[in-house]
């Protein structure tokens, strides 16, 4: 995972590198090969976004997913550093649990999802995660658990 510091609109929004994965098409000359990247932006105030792109090479699919996550910015209301109550959400496979936690816990949650939770502000919860280990599908869970708490 890499973080990259990014300065939109005078906000400090920083990006993270949060899943890549070479895939290939098979045509009649053999394979073409494109590159998968999924990143993570936000600022650790309330607003996120998160985006999947592929491209030709590697680094111009985390470019293009990063201009897509910071299209894609999503306004949360958090109170204090947690959640206001719990939430069960379900995306295709995957069910996320997320439980409201004291100040000073910090984030208890699986490492595909501890950059999104931090990158929107979030710092202290309990979680867990039912299904499957698809990070990408993990990854659009939290996605919409967050977006209910849209301002």
């Amino acid at each position: 995972m890499s973080n990259d510091k990014i300065n939109n609109n005078n906000n400090e929004l920083e990006a993270v590198v949060l899943y890549t994965n070479r895939v290939a098409k098979v045509v009649k000359g053999g394979k073409r090969m494109k590159f998968q990247a999924m990143v993570v932006v936000g600022d650790r105030k309330g607003r996120f976004g998160l985006a999947l792109a592929k491209a030709g090479d590697l680094k111009a699919a985390i470019e293009k997913a990063t201009t897509k996550a910071k299209k894609s910015l999503i306004k949360i209301d958090i109170e204090g550093s947690t959640f206001p109550f719990e939430i069960m959400q379900k995306y295709k496979a995957s069910r996320i649990f997320f439980k409201p936690a004291p100040p000073g816990t910090g984030l208890i949650c699986s490492n595909s999802i501890r950059p999104i939770l931090d990158l929107a502000g979030v710092k202290d919860i309990y979680s867990k995660l039912y299904g499957t280990r698809n990070k990408i599908t993990n990854a659009y869970c939290v996605k919409e658990a967050l977006s209910t708490f849209k301002v």
